[in-house]
């Protein structure tokens, strides 16, 4: 099965058990700093990021590989009337990517990893401008969980990575195998 189609089929499933989509609650937690402009959400899924930050006044850019998720965000968009403009997209052309994108206040990445993405993140963000992602990382208390340690952070990876910005909050978190950064570009 293609990428594609498992996501497409993912979303679908989700659809069915699912009231709305809801946003990260870090970064909705982190929200005292948002303060509106131009978002890019990507692998937005379902768009629980998307709409929480046009509600906060911003005009977001949200890419999927899911033309399911793309369509489903698409209709809440105009339900609510929010300033989304979601896009299907695969993430891992990032040449394509950045041609068909311009400067961005907020760039936002939930539990998806492509580290070929950094590079884009840096270059995308506007000076002054945020940058939010949250992912698995290697906790040893995850080992179990089936998702391979390819897609998984190592520790402090983000926290490394994003070491030339202002680190406005960082976190790992074992029990729930996950890593969150929250950083500025000065």
């Amino acid at each position: 099965m293609d990428m594609k189609s498992k996501w497409n089929a993912k979303y679908k499933d989700r659809l069915n058990e699912l009231k709305e989509p809801d946003p990260n609650p870090r970064l909705k937690d982190l929200s005292v700093h948002l303060h509106g402009g131009n978002a890019l959400d990507l692998a937005c899924g379902l768009g629980g990021n998307s709409i929480f930050l046009a509600q906060l006044n911003y005009h977001v850019e949200a890419l999927d590989i899911s033309k399911i998720a793309i369509n489903f965000l698409q209709e809440q968009a105009v339900k609510q009337q929010l300033n989304i403009n979601p896009r299907v997209c695969d993430l891992t052309d990032v040449t394509q990517l950045k041609m068909a994108l311009s400067a961005t206040d907020l760039i936002v990445i939930t539990y998806y990893l492509d580290r070929s993405l950094f590079p884009f993140v840096k270059s995308m963000v506007k000076r002054n401008g945020f940058f939010f992602m949250e992912t698995y990382f290697q906790s040893p208390k995850t080992a179990y969980q089936t998702i391979s340690n390819q897609y998984k952070l190592k520790p402090k990876e983000l926290l490394n990575e994003f070491s030339e910005w202002k680190v406005h909050f960082f976190e790992e978190n074992d029990q729930e195998g996950r890593q969150t950064v929250f950083c500025q570009k000065v």
